[in-house]
This record gives structure tokens, C-alpha cells and sequence, in this order.
């Protein structure tokens, strides 16, 4: 009986964590100032170009882009671009990263920080684990691969575009 209160709590507060990061600080960020360029926005507004490899809603200023590896923007056009949970989903971080200080003089990554512990293990969707407690970043974090990540990918036939 002890044990199922034990997991209740956990999987509460990791519900409660995962709110805490995925929506509640997001949206602070995406608020903190318009950017220049919202890379990967899903249907978030920046404020600038919104761009993205599916047309999830109509968005202002939408780019549909073909590869997060090869972008269709000149080097350093952007003063400021958001990457906003998107290098927990990819197949390379480094190359998108790079891809990223190539267009953008300032970049700003959101991810999930280890204390989001739906964020950081869902298997389901996520392919990295991005070894830090804070939220965004200017850098690219130290990251390992999820393990079971590619094996439950592959069983559900999930298949990520990028």
C-alpha cells in the first residue's frame, strides 16, 4: 500500500513538474522579447519568422522548411532566434545546432531540464537527454542518447522528420 502512495506522489509531481516547465516557464520565455526567427515553432508565434518543417496552424510571417540540417536563411541573418524543445526530438543536435549559430548571432535554446522527468524520459518522442537543470541555454548542453528511445520509436513506427 505504501509503495502505490509512493508512486501516486511521483507521477503527481512529475505531472506537476513537466506543466511547470513545458508551459508555464515556455511561455515567459516566448514573451521574454520578439525573436527574430521562432526555428521549429509548432504553434507558437515569436513574433518574427516562424518556421518549421510541417505547417502545424496558421502562424504569420510561416516558413515551410524542407531540412533543420540545411535552413534557407543567409549566414547570420537573424540577431535572435529561439529553438524552443525541438534538439530532444532530432537525430543530430550538433548539426542542427550548428545550422543554428549559422543563421542566428544569438541563439536561445528551450529544453526539458532534468528536473522534468516527463520531459526529460518520454521515449516516445524525445531521442536525447540534455545533461542540465536549467531551462534555456546559449550553448548546446552536454546531451546522451535516451535509451529504448529508437527501439519504442521503432515499435510504434514513430517516425520524426527533420
Amino acid at each position: 500500500m505504501k509503495w502505490l502512495l509512493l508512486l501516486s506522489c511521483l507521477a503527481i509531481l512529475s505531472l506537476a513538474l513537466n506543466f511547470l516547465s513545458y508551459r508555464l516557464l515556455k511561455k515567459r520565455i516566448l514573451k521574454k522579447r520578439k525573436w527574430d526567427l521562432n526555428i521549429c515553432c509548432g504553434k507558437t508565434d515569436g513574433g518574427g519568422i516562424n518556421a518549421d518543417i510541417i505547417h502545424h496552424t496558421k502562424l504569420p510571417r510561416f516558413v515551410l522548411i524542407d531540412s533543420i540540417y540545411s535552413l534557407p536563411f543567409k549566414d547570420h541573418q537573424f540577431e535572435t532566434v529561439l529553438c524552443s524543445h525541438t534538439l530532444e526530438h532530432v537525430e543530430d543536435p550538433v548539426g542542427f545546432y550548428k545550422e543554428l549559430t549559422r543563421v542566428g548571432k544569438q541563439i536561445t535554446i528551450v529544453l526539458p531540464p532534468l528536473w522534468d522527468f516527463a520531459g526529460v524520459l518520454n521515449v516516445f518522442e524525445h531521442r536525447w537527454i540534455f545533461l542540465t537543470l536549467k531551462k534555456v541555454h546559449t550553448r548546446l548542453p552536454a546531451h546522451v542518447r535516451l535509451p529504448l528511445s529508437r527501439t519504442v520509436q521503432r515499435i510504434l513506427r514513430q517516425r520524426i522528420r527533420a
